[in-house]
């Protein structure tokens, strides 16, 4: 009996798999066209918007989340025009509970409405001022208007973690007997942990039959971790945005929550989403803000496949999967193996020696290696200044 051949792109330390787990059958809410207008430098003319949505919908998104066409004239407008183009993707917008907010909503002829309302203590004193009563009596008028209308409808709170949990499930509890589509819990001020998350989502998954999204702000660095326990959790949907870009420190990135899942279930992904168009975005999307793509970006960043250390290069060399968990050919991408510096191997300077053609025995690789090393010592080499040496 042949030997069983294990994925080198997963873990061999697994995780149990939960029931409830829907680590591979998740749907992304793209928020770049909501969160994504709060980033600090963020001006969205409609000309960009429209080549935004175009290209998340050629990625492959099942959502698309819009301003609230209440935000301002060109807002709605905006809403308008990205319903007009007929997208695969749904059309979604995000609004206040608010009965004018979801009239003006169902005007523009989105697919949804993304129904919002906050519920901790700080937020029901110091932003909206009323009730918990309050609050279901006006989801419920919202909720039954939105559905009378025939279109989708999530019901979330705000600051979720921060709120009184007994009125947190029994707002959801209501809200899901009225028939939404989703529930919402969010992350505002990214105060969650992964354990804090999977601990909510499994008490909620008990609590409603919908389906249930989430939305993390990344604060504190765990909003991509947080995503990924509430899907291990019973979690449907979540929000992303590219690059993260968003309120404060914005919400897990794109790239960032595709790498961990292709991590996850790398064939599901790679069938789901047109992976290569990655780069793509972020560039569009990098240029509309004026920030640059991060060194360090998940997948795309220049770093992201790039090895330096010799012992790392040497094994890359002879099998990726030694040091690459993500395989670059996959979102359109190249590794790439620097030589010219103090901590190179012999083995990188050979791969390079190929590479160019030359007719280089291993001892003249060794004896090269030592030179660029010498000279790695003393001043950054680049890769010309290698090539000249190796002829």
């Amino acid at each position: 009996m042949p030997p069983t051949v294990r994925d080198p792109s997963r873990s061999s330390i697994n995780a149990p798999t939960s029931y409830l787990s829907n680590v591979s059958n998740f749907k992304i809410i793209e928020s770049t066209l909501r969160e994504g207008e709060q980033f600090a430098n963020a001006f969205f003319t409609t000309e960009k918007k429209i080549e935004i949505a175009k290209a998340l919908d050629d990625f492959g998104v099942e959502y698309l989340e819009l301003t609230s066409p209440a935000a301002s004239t060109q807002s709605y407008n905006d809403c308008k025009a990205i319903v007009g183009l007929g997208l695969k993707a749904k059309i979604l917008t995000h609004v206040r509970c608010h009965m004018d907010d979801a009239r003006l909503a169902v005007e523009t002829g989105v697919d949804g409405l993304d129904v919002v309302i906050g519920t901790s203590s700080y937020l029901r004193e110091f932003s909206h001022g009323k009730d918990m009563q309050y609050i279901i009596d006006t989801a419920t008028e919202v909720i039954q208007y939105i559905k009378g209308e025939g279109l989708e409808v999530r019901f979330s709170s705000e600051d979720s973690f921060r709120s009184d949990i007994v009125d947190l499930l029994n707002l959801y509890r209501a809200v899901d007997k009225l028939g939404v589509n989703r529930v919402g819990i969010a992350d505002t001020v990214g105060c969650a942990s992964p354990d804090q998350v999977a601990e909510l989502v499994r008490t909620l998954r008990g609590v409603v039959s919908c389906d249930i999204e989430c939305h993390f702000h990344n604060d504190t660095g765990c909003a991509i971790a947080n995503a990924y326990a509430a899907l291990q959790n019973g979690a449907t949907h979540v929000d992303t945005s590219v690059l993260g870009i968003g309120e404060r420190n914005g919400i897990p990135s794109l790239g960032g929550f595709i790498a961990r899942m292709y991590a996850a279930d790398k064939e599901h992904v790679k069938a789901k989403y047109n992976l290569p168009k990655l780069r793509e975005i972020e560039n569009i999307v990098a240029d509309a803000v004026g920030v640059a793509v991060p060194f360090n970006n998940y997948i795309t960043g220049y770093c992201a496949f790039t090895h330096k250390a010799g012992i790392q290069a040497k094994a890359i060399l002879n099998n990726p999967s030694t040091y690459e968990i993500l395989r670059p050919e996959d979102f359109g991408m190249t590794r790439y193996v620097a030589i010219g510096h103090r901590l190179t191997g012999w083995n990188a300077v050979k791969n390079r020696v190929d590479q160019l053609g030359l007719g280089l025995t291993d001892s003249d690789c060794k004896r090269v290696t030592n030179k660029i090393k010498n000279l790695a010592d003393i001043r950054p080499l680049s890769l010309d200044d290698v090539d000249k040496l190796l002829r």
